[in-house]
């Protein structure tokens, strides 16, 4: 791996063909978790091909959830999965669009840096690419010092879509920058199965990789997608049709959670060829998956269930709330109970659905009732935040557990303030600039013309100020923490001695007193509502301490965890509780006979998100 005197990196990048959505995401990550088992250093870089500078700006019904990284970087959501995968710490580098390469290039071109060239495509932009990649595949990501061993890249969009066209030529010149050795291409393709057929059909992937060498990229490995295993007729024929070795063809076929993916790669040796392409089988040791295989064998047995009423605004696309899921897994597994989501969308609580669908509005209701715990994640906009102050006073009356993210935790300000204070008509300025009672204010350092990069992003520091609170016990009574915001409104610091003064807490804020970041209700078995993100931070085997606070309060399990007083950066099996639950707080379980539309959010492959469920 060395270089004269410098060790020389590695490149793994990950390609997609025929179809979008074929999970590359999980794909790359469990490929780095691969290479991490083998004993290697390993980063990660996404590129977008979009015109957005980042996806801040971005609806999650476009490109789903908005990740957000310690630098404050908006991602796409596949940085999410690397981080999860080898808890690491990306920056906003790590991810590259079209609007970051182009607005670079510009900008030396307004500095004069091109000496009067005429500024082109190529080599202008293919070698802002190729540099780019170069400089953030140096970043150490894992807290440890020098450069990693592997950078994995992965290249979104479909091999033929005009947008990714600069980043394919970069990348066919990058390999030979880099030379041989240094560089394996991975490509993930479909082999569908027709139903009237009923065996699969090679022809896609053919013609995928066929596009592919035609753009002057060669795949040494095809990780091959399909409902099935593929047998050894069907490899054959795409070694023979594709040009790529039999043994370095992968079958990534349906599983029951993606978690098995990197034990699936192992299996088929997948790592093998990726050493043996980078040179590298005399570096590295056979890679270790016995923890991380456990884990995922743990999650497949689970039986008892807690339900989880997520109440939003986009149900209709799972991606949306992508790390909320993945933070409400993570809890659920070290309290070894099977999580199911119950969707609730915001609106069909309302007293406006009750007149025009009454029915929906009925099930909406049922299902709300269903649940052991409530969850009103992040969000913006009015559309939908009557439902979700509806769901928070349910929740704060019925001794329901609650938590509230970011929006979650501002409703559940408002709501108190209306049903506790009587303030009927208390509200944020978001959703009524004319309100009376503003308990939630636009932040004074905000910008009202731009929407992009203007909000308060990345890790903020929140110190406790309750230090008896189930908040600072999970956190294991530290006195600070430092968690990952995202928002552009936040609690009037005019009503708080009001709103304390009839119950509710403040148990964090920032470091000038003067920011909200945790509320609670110490009456309530768990009522939670925190200004930040904490479902970012969350990593299996690692939950985040909230989640693990309410999963553990809606299974009956949050006194012996409190008791525990475990930090949030212990291993799961220091937070595992009985199997059959401990004494505490009595489980609020609703098992009627309703019709609850519970949607299965990680089984791989097994709805239309694909990789990214």
């Amino acid at each position: 791996m060395q270089k004269g005197n410098k060790k020389q990196m590695k490149y793994v990048v990950v390609s997609g063909g025929v179809v979008s959505g074929l999970g590359k995401g999980v794909t790359a990550s469990s490929i780095g978790l691969l290479l991490h088992a083998c004993n290697l250093r390993v980063t990660f870089i996404k590129i977008d091909p979009y015109l957005n500078t980042d996806a801040g700006t971005m609806s999650p019904f476009e490109h789903g959830e908005v990740y957000v990284l310690e630098d404050g970087g908006e991602v796409d959501l596949d940085l999410g999965n690397y981080e999860r995968f080898l808890d690491i710490k990306l920056t906003r580098d790590n991810n590259i669009t079209t609007g970051k390469i182009y607005q670079s290039v510009i900008d030396k071109e307004r500095r004069g840096d091109y000496l009067g060239s005429t500024v082109q495509v190529v080599p202008h932009i293919t070698d802002a690419i190729q540099d780019w990649i170069e400089r953030v595949a140096a970043i150490p990501v894992d807290e440890k010092e020098g450069p990693p061993d592997v950078c994995v890249i992965e290249l979104g969009g479909t091999i033929g879509d005009i947008e990714s066209m600069p980043f394919i030529e970069a990348l066919g010149q990058f390999s030979y920058r880099v030379g041989a050795g240094n560089f394996c291409l991975i490509h993930v393709s479909l082999v569908p199965v027709l139903n009237v057929v009923g065996e699969p059909k090679t022809k896609p992937t053919q013609h995928s990789v066929r596009g592919l060498r035609s753009l002057g990229l060669t795949p040494n490995i095809l990780a091959c997608r399909s409902t099935t295993e593929l047998d050894m007729n069907v490899k054959e024929k795409l070694s023979r049709f594709c040009h790529v070795p039999l043994e370095n063809i992968v079958s990534l076929y349906d599983v029951s959670n993606i978690w098995h993916i990197p034990s699936l790669l192992r299996d088929q040796k997948a790592h093998e060829a990726i050493l043996k392409t980078l040179n590298l089988q005399s570096e590295v040791r056979k890679p270790n998956l016995k923890e991380w295989t456990a884990m995922a064998k743990r999650c497949d047995m689970l039986q008892e269930p807690v339900r989880v009423a997520m109440v939003g605004k986009y149900t209709d696309l799972s991606d949306s709330y992508l790390s909320v899921l993945k933070a409400l897994l993570h809890a659920s597994i070290v309290c070894r109970r099977k999580l199911v989501i119950i969707w609730v969308l915001a609106t069909d609580l309302e007293d406006a659905t009750a007149i025009e669908n009454p029915d929906v509005h009925r099930a909406a209701w049922n299902s709300l009732k269903a649940a052991d715990a409530v969850v009103v994640p992040g969000g913006f906009g009015d559309r939908g935040v009557e439902g979700k102050i509806i769901a928070a006073k349910y929740a704060r009356e019925n001794n329901v557990p609650y938590l509230g993210i970011c929006l979650g935790m501002q409703i559940a300000v408002i709501e108190y303030a209306r049903s506790v204070l009587g303030l009927k008509n208390a509200n944020s300025t978001e959703f009524d600039p004319d309100t009376k009672h503003p308990c939630v204010i636009f932040m004074p350092e905000g910008s009202k013309t731009h929407m992009g990069g203007t909000m308060r992003v990345g890790s903020r520091r929140t110190y406790f100020h309750v230090t008896d609170c189930k908040s600072a016990q999970l956190y294991g009574n530290q006195t600070f923490i430092d968690e990952r915001h995202r928002h552009r409104y936040e609690v009037n610091p005019d009503m708080v001695p009001q709103l304390e003064e009839a119950g509710l807490s403040f148990t964090g804020k920032d470091e000038s007193g003067q920011r909200m970041q945790i509320i609670e209700l110490q009456s309530h078995p768990y009522f939670v509502g925190v200004q930040f993100h904490p479902e970012f931070k969350s990593r299996p085997g690692k939950p985040s301490a909230l989640f693990l606070g309410l999963i553990a309060a809606a299974s009956g399990q949050l006194d012996a965890l409190l008791k525990k007083s475990v930090g949030v950066g212990a291993k799961a099996n220091g937070y595992a509780i009985g199997s059959k639950g401990v004494s505490g707080l009595s489980p609020h379980y609703r098992y009627s006979n309703v019709n609850v539309a519970v949607g299965s959010f990680d089984g791989m492959y097994k709805n239309s998100n694909g990789l990214h469920v």
